[in-house]
């Protein structure tokens, strides 16, 4: 009886720890599934708040593809040489013209066109926010893998990520490093990090310590997820495949990690295997996507290796000093958590630092080593961006994480026998004065720096469909007669450095013609060679010379003159608009009368001298004065 006893108890006592642990899996995957939501929400309501201009790549590398591939090459989108010689992987773009089609699509025949016009805006806002979503997630996630579910220095990985201000002024723009920062988040907390090492001492418990090596499906799919992720990450930007290359090397030659190696060569064997399993899948899709898309069989990642590191083609946009990642780059991805990002990955190069688990030990230098490597590579690149590391920030953030906790945080009743520690605040001004800088850092950059070239297209859409209320239609209808002195109209003439305002992801009405500067590298040149070093773009040639510039453009024996009805500016360009178009200027024969009709402030400080001042709308009359367009 007591035999049988015994064994009964010992049954319930396993069944109680078995029904303990599902109860403790469920509720952290509802608590995972609401955070998700929570965080989707801030970051549509981030979205909705970002109304300022950054980068041109945000849409001409990203929407104005997209438009492209719904509504044809008849509906004004316009492609950038990238796009002409075959940079670019199509599948960035084709994921917002997803978005694009289920506005069209789904009701979108049925809709009134300036309705249209708004779902089209928004689609492509509630996508990126859901990336940037994920992103935030997906660290907080690996945040838990490293440190334990439900611990401070995980959720303080989550907090850091919401209020941080680079986060919330460009996670929600559709820039493919934001797209590649969201893929690279989910392949790490995928990514199986056991295989970096255990304890040396069997004896010591760890709860890495009995974990089989990719020995369940579980484990292999997981594996596959990371490695299928990863594959589309560098496929989207070659130069991801640094972060993948800095762990491999890592796994391999097991420099500064601790412990022992768990791989055995049945694990190398099936590491290999899959990388090449994963690596032909995504690649052959890739392949398949860009056939479908450029008409012929193409590689974008090795052209655009080609075009900017073989060609140095990247410099033209822009050089900057060895140390820019250094000195601006991480300062400007951490703003005041900058401190504890040096000291994460300096502490986590401690051999002596044996505060973490083997596994998470060996994780953190990992993702110290994946910064440092990419950092020190992008550096000899002449042409650099911030947002060129911003798929390190999810690093960043995890390494910086213990000590922002143990910074601003403290255990209470860690003493008192009657009740559990808590954690409570520290140096609470400062954690307060911290976040009222990101507030207004993030704040300004979001809603009022740079907001005119957003406005000014804005203002020219709600213009065009004023004056032409019947030539909304999106798409163009391809029978349907137009007037022929609609068809010759430009409505808008972008006087302005290329690139400087959206497309036609903003203007959206196909009818609605439009012309800007251009900014084509001199593709044709050899590095270093004169003929490159005295090219000069319509952009630069416009700037040197406004007035002989504006002769050009305008030809006096031109066989139709090609006049806007709105001119688009920087303030300091009118000056030379007015001289030119004088009644005794060389435009004067246009008989056109500039009539500034609309400005905005754009900000308190611009990278480019080109762009400061107010942007200015002048409205020529000229189509005011011919026989009027419509009844």
């Amino acid at each position: 009886m007591s035999s049988g006893k015994k064994k009964t108890d010992a049954g319930a006592s396993s069944a109680t720890k078995s029904t303990t642990k599902n109860h403790e899996i469920t509720v952290g995957a509802v608590q995972a599934k609401d955070a998700l939501a929570v965080i989707f929400a801030v970051r549509i309501i981030n979205a909705l708040c970002v109304r300022t201009f950054f980068q041109p790549d945000e849409y001409f590398q990203a929407l104005e593809p997209a438009w492209n591939l719904v509504f044809g090459e008849d509906s004004g989108a316009w492609l950038t040489w990238e796009w002409k010689h075959q940079l670019r992987s199509s599948v960035h773009p084709a994921v917002f013209a997803i978005g694009y089609w289920i506005v069209q699509n789904f009701q979108g025949s049925k809709m009134h066109p300036v309705t249209k016009t708004k779902w089209l805006l928004a689609a492509p806002k509630v996508l990126q926010a859901g990336f940037a979503a994920l992103s935030d997630w997906y660290s907080w996630r690996l945040a838990e893998r490293l440190y334990g579910r439900g611990s401070a220095a995980a959720w303080s990985v989550l907090l850091m990520a919401l209020v941080n201000p680079w986060q919330w002024y460009t996670s929600t723009r559709t820039f493919s490093n934001c797209f590649e920062t969201t893929l690279t988040a989910m392949a790490l907390y995928y990514w199986p990090w056991e295989i970096l090492g255990t304890e040396d001492d069997e004896n010591v418990e760890s709860k890495h310590s009995s974990i089989p090596i990719l020995q369940t499906w579980g484990q292999i799919n997981n594996l596959r997820l990371s490695l299928i992720l990863a594959a589309f990450a560098v496929l989207l930007r070659p130069t991801n495949i640094l972060i993948w290359a800095a762990i491999s090397t890592l796994t391999l030659t097991r420099a500064t990690l601790s412990g022992k190696s768990p791989l055995t060569l049945r694990n190398c064997f099936m590491i290999y295997r899959e990388v090449v399993f994963c690596g032909s899948f995504v690649l052959g899709l890739s392949l398949l996507a860009d056939r479908l898309y450029y008409g012929e069989w193409t590689f974008p990642p090795l052209t655009f290796l080609h075009f900017n590191v073989a060609q140095d083609l990247a410099s033209f946009y822009g050089e900057n000093d060895w140390h820019y990642y250094l000195s601006q780059g991480i300062p400007l991805l951490g703003t005041t958590i900058t401190p504890f990002i040096l000291k994460g990955i300096y502490r986590s190069l401690d051999s002596e630092n044996l505060t973490w688990p083997v596994v998470t030990s060996n994780a953190l230098k990992a993702l110290s080593f994946v910064a440092f490597t990419n950092i020190s590579a992008l550096s000899f690149v002449s042409h650099k961006e911030v947002r060129f590391i911003t798929p390190l920030l999810p690093a960043f953030h995890i390494l910086a994480a213990p000590y922002v906790t143990s910074f601003f945080t403290a255990l209470k009743n860690a003493t008192s026998t009657s009740s559990s520690p808590t954690l409570g605040w520290k140096r609470t001004p400062l954690l307060l004065a911290g976040l009222l800088v990101n507030a207004i850092i993030g704040g300004y950059l979001s809603w009022l720096h740079a907001a005119a070239p957003i406005k000014v297209v804005n203002y020219l859409r709600s213009e065009f469909e004023n004056i032409h209320p019947k030539h909304l239609a999106i798409p163009q209808p391809a029978n349907v007669s137009v007037d022929e002195d609609f068809s010759q109209e430009l409505f808008a003439l972008f006087l302005t450095p290329c690139h400087a305002t959206p497309w036609r992801s903003h203007l959206v009405y196909p009818a609605l013609r439009a012309r800007a500067l251009t900014c084509e590298p001199p593709l044709h040149t050899a590095p270093g060679s004169l003929q490159r070093q005295v090219y000069q773009d319509e952009t630069r040639r416009f700037y040197a010379d406004k007035i002989g510039f504006l002769k050009e453009l305008w030809p006096r024996d031109a066989p139709g003159e090609d006049m806007a009805r709105y001119i688009v500016g920087y303030e300091d360009i009118g000056p030379a608009l007015y001289e030119y178009f004088d009644p005794m200027g060389p435009g004067g024969r246009h008989r056109v009368e500039l009539v500034r009709v609309w400005d905005s402030w754009n900000g308190l400080f611009t990278d480019d001298d080109r762009k400061s001042g107010r942007l200015v709308v002048w409205a020529t009359g000229f189509y005011d004065k011919v026989s009027p367009i419509e009844p």
